[in-house]
């Protein structure tokens, strides 16, 4: 199974092992929505080539989130597996994290930025 539901990954969060959350909406739709899901980290879809093999060493399960996830967080999925990560995607992006009713942080009080390194 490649992707999670919103109901799994809230409860992942709040266990002790956490998975990294990466935040891969385009750069536009990320800026509108002006929220995201907290401690997740935002990487340039476009610039996949550039930080795959940093997200790929990091250690633990990471799941993606792009806005509806669909072919962006699918995509990248599937190329992080390829690479032997443990990577998921969520079922139906932020949209559905937001429509459920699931917490949001603002952007500006989120340290993203295209250079961060995880822990």
């Amino acid at each position: 199974m490649t992707s999670i539901s919103v109901a799994t990954l809230s409860t992942c969060l709040m266990e002790t092992k956490q998975p990294v959350l990466i935040d891969v909406r385009r750069e536009s739709a990320r800026q509108a929505s002006g929220t995201t899901i907290a401690h997740s980290i935002w990487r340039d879809p476009a610039q996949w080539l550039d930080w795959k093999d940093e997200v790929a060493a990091l250690s633990g399960q990471v799941v993606f989130f792009c806005v509806h996830g669909h072919e962006v967080s699918q995509g990248l999925t599937a190329a992080l597996r390829a690479m032997g990560k443990d990577a998921r995607y969520l079922e139906g992006g932020f949209s559905e994290w937001q429509k459920v009713g699931r917490p949001v942080v603002e952007i500006a009080s989120v340290s993203s930025t295209k250079s961060e390194t995880s822990a």
